[in-house]
């Protein structure tokens, strides 16, 4: 019995009724108030479905707690389109990006990096023409591997951002499709479905999380790669 459920409101109700009114039953034994025990548990049932419907409601007001389709909905209610759920994604690995996103700082560099790693788990390549660490100086470490590209000032507010697309793809560490070995040293195999494949970033959702950290009056120019 758990509280709320059917058991637990015939119980309830049956502990506010006259003690006198009813006849007793002995533990173990067959009910002596048959006619009751139905019309209790019919009330019960009921109750139970209302406390079941009141207690999935009262989850669904929190961030941390919501699920199903209304975390979809807090999720374009803070971000619009730009934060939809992305194909077979838990719950709470929603609520996580969701929840990162609303504190996620903005208008840096390191911000840009941090929202790039977040989504596709890859670090960045970011050149800014105006800046001396980036395009090499006099008095400054150099070379080829090391730092330099051409630094240009009629780019002020302006930088070059290469993004990669997260590696992989499909259910990490099985076997895939036409390998006819598994077990112990040979590979290994196992039943899959959707919601162990490793989830896909599109390239849109790429820029908008660039778009969504770069501060107003700057341009971001964006090349996707593999």
């Amino acid at each position: 019995m758990a509280t709320g459920d059917q058991a637990d409101i015939v119980s309830r109700l049956r502990a506010v009724l006259p003690a006198r009114w009813f006849p007793d039953t002995a533990p173990g034994a067959a009910s002596n108030t048959p006619i009751l025990d139905a019309v209790l548990a019919g009330i019960a049932s009921v109750w139970a479905q209302v406390f079941s419907a009141l207690s999935y409601a009262t989850l669904q007001a929190r961030i941390a707690t919501a699920s199903d389709v209304f975390l979809d909905m807090i999720g374009v209610d803070f971000f619009g389109t730009t934060m939809s759920r992305q194909q077979s994604e838990s719950d709470a690995h929603y609520r996580t990006r969701l929840q990162a996103a609303m504190l996620q700082p903005r208008g840096t560099r390191a911000a840009l990096v941090q929202a790039l790693v977040g989504l596709t788990g890859r670090r960045p390549a970011i050149f800014e023409p105006t800046r001396p660490p980036d395009t090499g100086a006099w008095g400054m470490a150099c070379g080829w591997g090391v730092a330099g590209g051409w630094g240009n000032l009629a780019m002020p507010f302006q930088c070059l951002v290469t993004a990669f697309r997260p590696q992989g793809g499909g259910v990490s560490v099985v076997a895939g499709w036409g390998v006819p070995v598994g077990g112990w040293g040979g590979g290994v195999i196992e039943y899959a479905n959707a919601s162990m494949e490793n989830e896909e970033v599109s390239d849109e959702q790429i820029a908008a999380a660039i778009a969504g950290v770069m501060p107003a009056a700057t341009i971001a120019w964006l090349r996707i790669s593999n």
